[in-house]
């Protein structure tokens, strides 16, 4: 049927994370819901750590990252390390 709706159609959110250091390697890691690029290998196994810790609480919510809203996916980013930068602070 070509007017059905498709799993496909449905809105998918993404993580992107970049690291702004480098050792001279070009690094990129996908996984569910995430692409990380750049990075030292510190930082990019640190993003890849944060990305898969946050799938993982996504997973123990039951939710998807296009399911939560900006507040609770701050909330699960904070519980993994991660702050929301605010440039009036800086």
């Amino acid at each position: 049927m070509a007017n059905s709706p498709r799993k496909n159609d449905q809105p998918k959110s993404m993580m992107l994370g970049v690291g702004l250091d480098s050792d001279g390697h070009k690094r990129i890691t996908k996984g569910e819901n995430f692409a990380l690029v750049g990075g030292s290998k510190d930082t990019h196994e640190e993003m890849t750590e944060k990305a898969v810790k946050i799938n993982e609480k996504l997973d123990e919510r039951g939710k998807r990252l296009e399911d939560v809203s900006r507040e609770e996916f701050d909330d699960i980013a904070n519980d993994v390390g991660l702050q929301r930068f605010d440039p009036d602070k800086n």
